[in-house]
């Protein structure tokens, strides 16, 4: 992460360049510097490269698609990625968030919306300020690292490890898990998670929680058939257990 607050670092990669410049026009009247590219086979070299802050990517691109892309920049881009899909198409949803994807923004883009969720994951992952020496003080009720067995969750570092080995988790993906680990023991509805990390109200129809929780369970050894650690429980939400 490059920034911090206003002057976020964005890439656009989508090769409708008419759509790209007015939606790069209104990110940058709203403070963010913005990039386009509009060529899939260009795109993963940039991402490495330029390290942007945010990636807003398309799903349907000339040379390669979206989804390739985004599988090949996650073992070396760790910044959120935003894809634009088909509004109806919950199944390019779905396989943008299973490729490590972390939002999705139905076409046509809304500017409004696009800029709320770029705003929100951004807000997830910016580094806080480092506070000046000073006398201890009493702890806060709100943990930083929680540990279960060989799982550690650190809130600050925003990272896990697993039998002292780093979880490779997406921002998206933390978050989520950040959000059960710290209510162990407590079933957390759809509803309750959705509004949580996205701070809107659930709609039903969304599928992004299933898919993370699924990707995550075999990332902290979770057995994604019969989980012990990230339970289902039917019709009421996810269950994260203190002693699997």
């Amino acid at each position: 992460m490059q920034q911090t607050g206003e002057g976020w670092r964005i890439l656009i990669v989508e090769d409708d360049e008419r759509l790209a410049e007015l939606t790069r026009e209104y990110l940058e009247s709203n403070g963010l510097e913005v990039s386009v590219e509009t060529n899939g086979s260009a795109a993963v070299d940039r991402i490495c490269q330029e390290q942007p802050d945010l990636v807003v990517l398309d799903l349907m691109l000339p040379g390669e698609d979206g989804l390739s892309i985004c599988r090949r920049v996650r073992p070396f881009y760790s910044g959120p990625i935003i894809m634009l899909t088909a509004r109806t198409d919950d199944l390019d949803q779905v396989l943008g968030l299973e490729m490590g994807a972390d939002d999705y923004v139905g076409k046509p883009v809304q500017p409004r919306v696009l800029l709320a969720r770029i705003r929100a994951l951004l807000r997830r992952v910016e580094p806080q300020p480092v506070a000046p020496a000073r006398a201890p003080e009493p702890e806060s009720d709100e943990p930083v690292r929680l540990q279960f067995n060989d799982l550690v969750v650190d809130r600050t570092m925003r990272e896990a490890w697993l039998g002292g080995d780093s979880v490779d988790l997406t921002s998206a993906e933390f978050d989520l898990l950040w959000l059960l680990a710290n209510n162990a023991g407590r079933v957390l509805s759809r509803e309750e998670i959705f509004t949580a990390l996205r701070g809107i109200e659930y709609d039903g129809q969304d599928r992004s929680i299933d898919v993370r929780v699924s990707r995550i369970r075999p990332k902290i050894g979770d057995d994604p058939i019969h989980p012990r650690r990230i339970k289902t429980v039917r019709s009421k939400g996810y269950l994260f257990v203190k002693e699997p």
